[in-house]
């Protein structure tokens, strides 16, 4: 049985994320991706909706009075980059709190939740749903553009202000978001935080000194505080 998801957000990374957390997961379909309350409202007029990534910070009417407002509201999954709302939210009923950057681990607790609730029994995710057996891409927006993007194709990513400039094979794209953001949905047994402006991809990597590491003939910075952390990983 499919369950129909909606992602409710007015940054286009907050709805993004979910969006490639969910295509990874057979079994859940996105019925509609909204940018306001508004938006959401009408596609719960004409769908049936079973579960609601919603965001809390919104212009005009904010995620909570939204969810207020609806009379039989599908089940729910707050997102926020702020962890004030939650004895608030959870006297809404809703199932869980997501806090912003949301990693893909602390996504599928929630979606295990969901789950088991759903499911009659103490089943765990593996039993509920699967997770596709190729999780080897990501979406970002560059250039007016959305690129679907191979992990395997990422050399290493870097952070230049508002924005990451992600190095791939064949291609340079600059993304804005931050690097804690963007690291959060990458697989962490292929790529490392080195430096606080630098993730590398593991696999790429040729050589290393007590300094830097090598991806073919571009040398990358070791941070003082990541040396420990580079190394054992390396070892």
């Amino acid at each position: 049985m499919t369950t129909k998801c909606i992602i409710v957000d007015d940054e286009p990374l907050g709805i993004e994320v979910i969006e490639n957390y969910l295509i990874q997961l057979d079994g859940y379909e996105i019925k509609a991706r909204c940018k306001n309350a508004i938006e959401a409202f009408s596609i719960l007029e004409k769908h049936e909706i079973d579960l609601m990534f919603l965001d809390i910070q919104m212009p005009k009417l904010t995620g909570i009075e939204f969810l207020k407002s609806l009379k039989h509201p599908p089940q729910v999954i707050l997102t926020t980059a702020y962890i004030d709302y939650a004895v608030e939210s959870y006297e809404l009923d809703i199932l869980d709190y997501l806090v912003k950057p949301i990693s893909f681990e602390r996504f599928l607790k929630s979606i295990t939740k969901y789950a088991k609730q759903n499911s009659g029994s103490q089943q765990t995710i593996s039993a509920t749903t699967t997770i596709k057996n190729v999780q080897d891409y990501i979406y970002v927006r560059a250039d007016k553009k959305k690129y679907k993007i191979l992990f395997a194709n990422i050399l290493y990513i870097e952070s230049v202000k508002d924005y990451v400039k992600i190095h791939l094979i064949n291609k340079r794209l600059m993304v804005k978001t931050t690097l804690i953001d963007f690291e959060q949905q990458l697989p962490s047994e292929s790529f490392l935080r080195i430096h606080r402006s630098y993730v590398v991809n593991l696999n790429h990597i040729t050589a290393h000194t007590l300094k830097d590491v090598e991806i073919g003939e571009i040398e990358i910075p070791i941070g003082v505080s990541y040396k420990q952390s580079v190394f054992e990983k390396l070892r």
